[in-house]
């Protein structure tokens, strides 16, 4: 069983940036697909970036193309968000997610989640 820990969060002015973290442990993490998600109150969950199990391949949904960057350290069993230009439709819950095969993370379907972590940013 794989456990997810996120953190990084925080209040942050627009224009301004940010790095979240995710740390994995229980399983084999350099075999998972990883992806970074984000929640806002009354809204569904949406699907932000993507990273292979090598990192060699890297996917953003073109709300967040050109502001964030997903890489990994699978040394360090982590996956990181680095958010910039954070604008104040930003603000939500960041989770991430594993998955053994990348497409389940596009089909919304990973098999393990993270707790979140809140990003509030204000204008």
């Amino acid at each position: 069983q794989v456990q997810l820990v996120e953190s990084g969060g925080a209040w942050v002015q627009a224009g301004g940036s940010l790095r979240l973290s995710c740390v994995a442990s229980g399983g084999a993490f350099d075999q998972l697909s990883m992806g970074w998600f984000r929640q806002a109150p009354g809204k569904d969950r949406e699907l932000l970036a993507r990273i292979s199990w090598s990192g060699s391949g890297t996917y953003y949904e073109d709300v967040v193309k050109g502001r964030f960057a997903i890489s990994r350290d699978n040394a360090q069993s982590t996956v990181y968000l680095q958010m910039n230009n954070l604008k104040p439709e930003d603000t939500a819950v960041y989770y991430c997610a594993a998955a053994k095969l990348l497409m389940k993370l596009s089909a919304y379907q990973p098999e393990y989640w993270g707790q979140g972590t809140q990003v509030t940013v204000s204008s």
